[in-house]
């Protein structure tokens, strides 16, 4: 056991730092507002599909 379950949200601000990316970084590889990017990471908005798939493939993860 002993596994930390993150909510997508806090997921996405770890990995996008880890990259050592700004909001403003992902949102021009994603082609969105760094609002959009805000507004995920705080859980106010969720992605569109396209968004997540690019998102899985920039961090190297894969959804299903």
């Amino acid at each position: 056991m002993g596994e930390v379950f993150m909510i997508l949200e806090e997921k996405l601000v770890v990995l996008r730092k880890s990259l050592g990316l700004s909001q403003d970084d992902l949102a021009s590889k994603l082609d969105v507002s760094r609002q959009a990017v805000y507004k995920w990471e705080t859980g106010q908005a969720v992605q569109e599909i396209r968004k997540l798939k690019v998102l899985s493939s920039l961090f190297g993860m894969f959804i299903s």
